[in-house]
Parts: structure tokens; C-alpha cells; sequence
């Protein structure tokens, strides 16, 4: 079972603002749950259980004295672990960072805290962010990959270990581990969550990504973080968002929906294509096919050059202390990047920017598009965190994504709907992805743990 009933996050902020449940009775509920099972999860990298229940009691001490009280106040939280955190360890899922102690919080970090949030720990990451598994698990079956490479993020809420968890991507790693272990996962609008202090793999790509068990969770988690941060040079100045109440507002007429295969539509596995078709098939009438112009079976090959050439800056040091230490597929990566030359990374550039607007233009006339999260169910093992591909484009593009489990695939494990839309319109992607969610229902997919 999960902690405290499994009540949601957004039910828990409630219930400690009403002073119905302490933070201290709801984090020492998330640490029960992580001490049962952690075990066979492995969703954690650094935990100091009583550094979060005095988080806790101070929470619960504040809103004793009258104090004001944060969106988030007293909800724990898990942190990926490549976002620095100044009381504990960042090691990036790497021995060449082992011990690494940051001296300042990530940006993100001091949002939780200023929101009221009870930092709960550190979740694993594969390493460097990147390919190569840490020792996370799937909680719906502990047989299969939780995806990657917030793999610690997804893990934990889907298990009940945290209402709420911190996460990145710079391909499709939150998008996809939500989808494998069966949650929501939600990556903004890129430019919308500042993300200094975090490991800095491209900066074109790198966005950062929250999880949670539904979307009024993921709304209230996204909407204090989504602060204006001249220190990272993707934010531009923009008013507040007010993603929860949009979130709760109904759509005022039934939402235009496409449903877009991608040009990526043939690696999905036969149970992925026929469930995706099968719920095109039953919205009926809302949702029509989309086809995307043929420049868009480049966005792959594009969002490679970029990754690969920066992840030879990025991971420079990296690679000169300790590149034996590094996976074969890093390294393949970083030595890829070496040799890209400045004129075709410059066009990768280009070409993206093309692809961006030509997107914005074909998403205008819709309320958001309807393709798969991932190629099908968690991969069987755990040598792999499976494949990307079907987050590439949009991680690319920068457009807001978000990923609902309303699918399960042949052995019953949970398979995720991605939803896309229109860069900066992140309020009406969640709305029509609260539509989609309640027009098909979300199926049974029982935890293992």
C-alpha cells in the first residue's frame, strides 16, 4: 500500500494547511514506504531520513506560529540527482563525482524550499544523465527498466515513496520513465524552470521535468518553480502562470485533438500501434491524423548533432580524468561530439529553428496532439532504459509535453499517451490532457511492490 491512504499531493497540501495531518506524520509515511521497499526498488541515491523529518517538524512548527504558508508547504519531495542541493551529496550518477558536495542549492531547489517542500532525498540517474542504467527498478515489475535517466524520479512516485519528484530532460528522460513505471510525467515549455545548478549536459535541449501521480499533482509541483532566473539564459521574463487553476477550469467546448504517429511510427512495438489507434478510434470525432512534412524524419539526426557536440564541452573534464570510467556508449557519444565541426553544428541550430516554427504553425489550429510516450512497454532487464525516440521531436522543439498512463501493452504493464502543444500554452496542454484522462479513464495496473 502506499502511504497515508495514497492520498494525492494536492489532498495532502490540504489536509496539512487544515491542520488535519502534519508534514511530519506524512514524510515519516514516505520514509516507512522507502524503508519497506528500497530494497528492491532502488529508487534513492542519498536519503537522511531525519534531516526530512526536521524539515518536517519546522514546516508543521511554521504553520503552528501563524506563518505563511507556501504552495507546497510541508509536501515531501524527491531531487534528481543532478540538481545540487547545498545539504547534500550531487553525484550525477557518476565515481567520477563520488562525494561531490555542492556549496548552493540548484534553482529549483531553492523554489522547493521557498514553496515550502521537505527536501526528502536524492534520486537516482543514470549516468551523467545520459544512456548507461543506475540501480533503479521498475515498482510494476522489478523484472523491467524504469526508463531513464530520471529513473530514481519515476520510480519513487510510482511506489508511493513521494508524492512529488524533480526531474530532466534532454531526449525523453522524463517522458519516458513516467510512462514506463505508470505516472504522470510533465516537461514544460522549454525555458519555463530555471535550470541553474543543474548538471549542464546541452543547453538547447536540457529542460527540466516533474512527476507525479496525477496532473493537478504535476500543476501544483510545476507553477512555484516556473520563477523568472536571468542566471539561466533559456528564461525570459513572463508572468505567473496559474497552472492549477486552469488546470480545474473545463474545457469550454470538446478540444481539437491530431493524433501523430511521427515519422518514428515503425519502431513502436505492434501492441503500442494497435493500442494508440485503438483510443484515436474511440475519441471519434475530436481527433483527426496529422502528418508531419518530411523535414521532420531529420529531427532525430539534428537533435543528435547538438547532443552529441555538447556533450563533448559539457563533459570535457569528464572525459580527460576518467573517460575508462565512463560507459562505452558516453564515451561513443562524447567522441562523436569531438568530431563535429562547428559549421555542421551551427546548421543543427538552423535546422532545429526551422523545425520549431514549421511546428508552431502545424500545432496552431489544434488543442494539443495526441502520439505515443514511448515505443511500447519497459524493456525486459535492466541493461537498457529503453528508447527516446518518441520524445525526441518535441524535447528538439522546445514545445510543452505531458504523459497520462491511459494504455497498458500485452503483459499488462502500463503504457503511456503522450499529449503535445503550442510552446507557452503549457495551462491548455494540461487542460486537454485532464479532458483525455477523463473521457478514456486510466486502466488497472497494479504495483509489484
Amino acid at each position: 500500500m502506499k502511504p497515508m491512504g495514497h492520498c494525492t499531493a494536492t489532498e495532502a497540501e490540504g489536509a496539512i494547511r487544515r491542520g488535519e495531518l502534519t508534514s511530519e506524520a506524512y514524510t515519516a509515511a514516505c520514509l516507512a514506504r522507502i524503508a519497506a521497499i528500497e530494497g528492491t526498488v532502488g529508487a534513492w541515491a542519498f536519503l537522511d531520513p531525519e534531516r526530512a523529518l526536521d524539515e518536517a517538524r519546522a514546516a508543521d512548527a511554521a504553520r503552528g506560529a501563524g506563518k505563511p504558508l507556501g504552495p507546497l508547504h510541508g509536501l515531501p519531495v524527491g531531487v534528481k540527482d543532478i540538481i545540487d542541493t547545498a545539504d547534500m551529496p550531487t553525484e550525477n550518477g557518476t565515481p567520477l563525482h563520488a562525494g561531490r558536495r555542492p556549496t548552493e542549492d540548484a534553482a529549483v531547489v531553492a523554489s522547493l524550499r521557498r514553496a515550502g517542500a521537505v527536501i526528502l532525498g536524492k534520486t537516482v540517474t543514470t549516468e551523467l544523465a545520459v544512456y548507461s542504467p543506475g540501480k533503479t527498478r521498475n515498482p510494476r515489475n522489478p523484472g523491467h527498466s524504469p526508463g531513464g535517466s530520471s529513473s530514481g524520479s519515476a520510480a519513487a512516485v510510482a511506489a508511493g515513496m513521494a508524492p512529488l519528484a524533480v526531474g530532466s530532460q534532454t531526449n525523453g528522460s522524463v517522458i519516458r520513465p513516467a510512462a514506463y513505471c505508470g505516472v504522470v510525467g510533465y516537461k514544460p515549455t522549454y525555458g519555463c524552470i530555471s535550470r541553474h545548478g543543474m548538471l549542464r549536459q546541452s543547453p538547447p535541449l536540457d529542460q527540466v521535468g516533474l512527476f507525479a501521480d496525477t496532473l493537478e499533482d504535476a500543476a501544483l509541483l510545476a507553477e512555484p518553480l516556473m520563477a523568472f532566473d536571468p542566471r539561466d539564459p533559456a528564461m525570459r521574463p513572463g508572468g505567473r502562470r496559474e497552472l492549477l487553476e486552469a488546470l480545474r477550469q473545463d474545457l469550454p467546448t470538446r478540444p481539437r485533438l491530431g493524433f501523430v504517429r511521427s515519422p518514428y511510427w515503425e519502431q513502436a512495438a505492434p501492441d503500442a500501434q494497435s493500442a494508440l489507434a485503438a483510443l484515436a478510434g474511440r475519441l471519434g470525432g475530436a481527433v483527426e491524423e496529422v502528418q508531419l512534412p518530411p523535414p521532420f524524419s531529420e529531427a532525430a539526426s539534428i537533435h543528435r548533432t547538438i547532443m552529441e557536440a555538447d556533450f563533448a564541452v559539457s563533459f570535457a573534464a569528464e572525459y580527460a580524468r576518467g573517460a575508462d570510467r565512463l560507459s562505452p556508449m558516453l564515451r561513443t557519444m562524447i567522441e562523436g561530439g569531438q568530431k563535429t565541426t562547428a559549421a555542421d553544428y551551427r546548421q543543427a541550430l538552423s535546422r532545429s529553428a526551422g523545425l520549431k516554427a514549421n511546428l508552431d504553425a502545424l500545432l496552431a489550429p489544434f488543442d494539443g496532439w495526441i502520439t505515443p510516450a514511448t515505443t511500447g512497454e519497459a524493456p525486459a532487464g535492466l541493461a537498457s532504459t529503453g528508447s527516446p525516440i518518441f520524445c525526441t521531436t518535441w524535447t528538439l522543439c522546445g514545445v510543452p509535453a505531458v504523459t497520462v498512463p491511459l494504455l497498458t501493452g500485452a503483459t499488462g504493464l502500463p503504457i503511456g499517451v503522450q499529449v503535445v502543444g503550442r510552446a507557452g500554452q503549457d495551462s491548455r496542454l494540461l487542460r486537454v490532457a485532464r479532458w483525455l484522462e477523463e473521457t478514456l479513464g486510466r486502466p488497472d495496473c497494479p504495483l509489484a511492490v
